[in-house]
């Protein structure tokens, strides 16, 4: 396809829909629409939203001088769907139906997939997802956990760690699709991925495992878990909270916010500080596990997610890190980028639109 290529992302979230509009990899607008709560009480489950963020899309385009017949493709963020490998997927009628099934699960990241759909559907425009938080490249040994009922699931922070790392092989003059990395994410959720060749052979599972995070607890002693599922103290809703959204930094602080916790550091709280130096060490101990994955044979460790802007953060694991190889920062996430950065590679022929069946 001959430039330019105008692409319209959207990324919705629980309370905020975002979107951009790319010329080629240039972002000509990016915005951002809050929803209030009393708003969303309207729609009892969350794919009810589908007409009010489809139009929120429509208006953003009008306000700023667009129209859907300018537009190349539209690509939408990818939710709650079977195991995949990597890639920018075609959204087909099977995913939808998926979706719309919420056979895998509910969350307000499945409505990408059909709003990009629904432009595909009225206005003959290609639409795509990229990279959802479930893809899954794991080799069969690493998803064995210690319980046949139990298998390890991957779930992780793909979209993001993935864009990343084809970013720091451009600029570096690397191989995505030969080289391998280990790749984390900092943020409220923490991910740690073994790349090998662009391919995710192991990660750690962002939402119920691995390091303590700013709101989740992480991987924790089974025996002792499990005596606390049975002590009457919590029910399993309860329980669900506890372990994600109420665990980890705020558990032990009373707050995620990691500028707040870094400023009571600065002013000599060492309860705060060993408990972020806490979350550290464990980030520190899964990277070390995940180069072993890697035989240590890798080009670079990089860190990247909202939480690496946390200096404290960064220096305390590169300070670990760093006798085992070269660490690069790159703090925070541009997930519009990274969904439009997706659609333009296929549009342009450098990459294959995978097919979900």
């Amino acid at each position: 396809m001959s430039s330019p290529i105008r692409i319209l992302v959207v990324n919705p979230g629980s309370t905020t829909t975002k979107m951009g509009i790319f010329e080629d990899e240039k972002p000509l607008v990016i915005g951002k629409v809050d929803h209030l709560a009393k708003e969303l009480e309207a729609f009892p489950k969350v794919l009810d939203q589908y007409a009010m963020r489809r139009q929120v899309m429509l208006d953003f385009l009008k306000q700023n001088g667009f129209s859907p017949s300018d537009l190349s493709a539209v690509v939408g963020r990818g939710g709650l769907l079977k195991p995949m490998v990597g890639g920018t997927y075609t959204v087909s009628p099977k995913m939808v139906e998926d979706i719309q099934s919420c056979v895998y699960g509910e969350h307000a990241s499945n409505i990408g997939a059909l709003l990009a759909y629904g432009f595909h559907w009225d206005f003959n425009i290609p639409a795509f997802i990229v990279d959802p938080v479930v893809v899954d490249e794991m080799h069969d040994v690493a998803r064995l956990s210690g319980l046949k009922d139990i298998t390890r699931r991957s779930i992780w922070h793909a979209l993001n760690m993935r864009a990343v790392t084809r970013q720091v092989c451009a600029k570096e003059g690397w191989d995505f699709n030969a080289d391998n990395f280990v790749v984390t994410h900092l943020g409220g959720g923490i991910s740690v991925a073994s790349l090998e060749g662009g391919r995710s052979i192991d990660v750690s599972n962002g939402l119920e495992g691995g390091p303590y995070t700013p709101q989740r607890a992480g991987t924790l002693p089974s025996l002792e878990i499990a005596a606390l599922c049975y002590s009457g103290k919590y029910t399993h809703a309860e329980m669900k909270k506890l372990l994600v959204g109420c665990g980890g930094v705020v558990n032990y602080l009373g707050t995620s916010d990691l500028i707040e916790v870094s400023k009571r550091i600065d002013e000599g709280d060492e309860h705060a500080k060993l408990i972020l130096s806490g979350m550290a060490y464990q980030v520190v101990k899964e990277i070390g596990s995940y180069f072993a994955v890697l035989k240590g044979k890798i080009r670079a460790f990089i860190l990247t997610g909202g939480a690496a802007h946390c200096r404290f953060i960064t220096d305390y694991i590169s300070d670990h890190i760093s006798p085992m190889g070269r660490v690069i920062v790159v703090p925070g996430e541009d997930e519009l980028a990274a969904l439009a950065m997706g659609g333009l590679r296929v549009l342009r022929g450098e990459e294959q639109a995978r097919t979900y069946e």
